[in-house]
């Protein structure tokens, strides 16, 4: 899957979560193998491979309904990702 188009997979799946891109979004970077999750919901960006972040946003990332007023951090993410 092309770079694009995990963004734009990764960003449709938030998107259906119920987040608009200024609450939270992914990313492209300068560095081809990096993509990056940020937003007003999430305490700091979040950056890493494709697969690593389109596996965040879809097994980690809680519905917009369910985070409520909090925001998510790196940490947690991370923490998710070592435990599925």
């Amino acid at each position: 899957m092309s770079e694009n188009a995990t963004v734009d997979e990764a960003n449709e799946i938030l998107r259906g979560k119920g987040y608009r891109e200024a609450q939270l979004a992914v990313f492209s970077t300068p560095m081809p193998t990096k993509l990056l999750i940020k937003g007003v919901k999430i305490g700091s960006p979040f950056a890493d491979s494709p697969e690593i972040v389109l596996r965040a946003v879809r097994d980690c990332v809680p519905p917009a309904e369910e985070l409520g007023r909090h925001t998510i951090t790196p940490h947690e993410l991370r923490t998710c990702l070592e435990q599925s």
